[in-house]
């Protein structure tokens, strides 16, 4: 995937949103752009641990996000 082409991909961690009340789910962007791809799981180290297997790093939640939002990992 190009980043210059397609933008950034970033992965956002929600902690059991809406449609995944059981779940802390990752979802993945590309620049600002949903896609269809997500991973989900009831453990949030177990998640983080996944993300981490990726070779992604994170970075702390923005003061102005919604407050289901975790973090994001890039």
């Amino acid at each position: 995937m190009s980043a210059k082409k397609e933008g950034l991909p970033i992965w956002t961690v929600y902690d059991h949103p809406k449609d995944f009340p059981d779940s802390f789910v990752a979802r993945l962007y590309v620049g600002q752009t949903p896609t269809a791809t997500f991973m989900s799981c009831p453990d949030l180290d177990m998640l983080r641990g996944q993300l981490a297997e990726m070779g992604l790093v994170p970075l702390a939640r923005s003061e102005g996000d919604d407050p289901v939002i975790v973090e994001v990992w890039l």
